[in-house]
């Protein structure tokens, strides 16, 4: 994409970030975040002074002025929603429910109010709709939903997305598995190879479906490019590995020779000091990207060792050994 006007809500986070200084090479950024926004200050903490990209203010659930934002857009991509990295509180719950519908039905509104509205909006998504899976991989024509809390989540995010009426507006929902990048969820993987606990969780025979972050950049770059692409896409590297692999192979990458497993019973009582949930380790995501696959997308990091050595190349050693 060049010369694009693009529209990053929720743009704050990992993925986020990463977007605006991928695409804000080339093209005009507009984050939509909840962050207090000070003067002068460009939402890329110093790393670049790229003029192209400016933070607005919303709220991601109510009109205001941001609203305006969206008029000419040519791409509008939907991050926001809370982590569900907590605990499964009735709290939690309506809160991670709400953080998706509300900002998924308000972008909606504001397209709506649009003379000149996005040509394409990409709503995120998460590949864990699909159910616990560890007899078969799940894709967008096979796969096959539960009905536990985070499938939950997944079903109605997705039937608020498109049960916006956006006629002129193309649209995507992008099923993410787990991505991997020099942040994110790399962040903790790495701080337990430092304390030597790099082995299995649980069993170690849950699969582990994954994607580069560079390849999520790639596979939105290629839907805005692909004007017959419409409906939801599974955003996954097309070789998903079991947990005891995935483990194996980034303490190779690593330098680490062991680690130490962590057994169903310890996690359990791990998730609940820090206030997290086991099932985000042992539920089985066993998901493949056949629709992406079928238009003619190549993934750049098909495989884990690839993505893990580039990954590894682009952090300090500290990041994951003690000394």
């Amino acid at each position: 994409m060049h010369n694009k006007k693009i529209i990053i809500a929720g743009g704050s986070g990992f993925i986020g970030q990463y977007f605006s200084d991928c695409f804000g090479k080339d093209n005009e950024i507009i984050i939509l975040t909840r962050k207090k926004i000070h003067p002068g200050y460009n939402g890329q903490e110093d790393k670049s002074k790229n003029n192209s990209i400016r933070l607005v203010n919303w709220d991601g659930k109510g009109k205001a002025d941001w609203m305006k934002e969206i008029e000419g857009a040519d791409l509008l991509i939907n991050l926001s929603g809370k982590s569900v990295n907590c605990r499964y509180t009735p709290k939690n719950k309506k809160e991670i429910f709400d953080s998706r519908t509300n900002a998924t039905n308000i972008l909606g509104y504001a397209i709506q109010q649009c003379i000149h509205p996005p040509k394409l909006w990409i709503n995120a998504a998460s590949a864990t709709i699909y159910r616990n899976a560890t007899d078969r991989p799940q894709d967008e024509y096979t796969g096959e939903y539960e009905n536990d809390f985070s499938v939950q989540v997944c079903k109605k995010w997705e039937k608020v997305f498109y049960d916006q009426n956006t006629p002129h507006t193309r649209k995507v929902a992008l099923r993410m598995t787990i991505v991997l990048g020099d942040g994110g969820v790399m962040v903790p993987y790495l701080n337990l190879l430092k304390f030597g606990l790099g082995g299995r969780q649980g069993s170690g025979k849950q699969m582990y479906s994954w994607v580069h972050i560079e390849d999520v950049a790639r596979c939105v770059d290629w839907i805005f490019d692909h004007e017959e692409l419409t409906g939801s896409f599974n955003c996954a590297a097309p070789n998903p590995i079991n947990n005891e692999l995935f483990m194996q192979k980034l303490r190779r990458a690593t330098g680490h020779k062991f680690g130490l497993p962590a057994e169903t019973w310890m996690l359990k009582i791990g998730a609940g000091i820090i206030g997290t949930e086991t099932e985000l380790i042992l539920k089985s995501r066993w998901v493949i990207p056949t629709k992406l696959i079928e238009s003619g997308f190549n993934f750049k990091f098909p495989e884990l060792e690839h993505a893990f050595q580039n990954i590894i190349e682009n952090i300090p050693r500290k990041s994951y050994h003690l000394f």
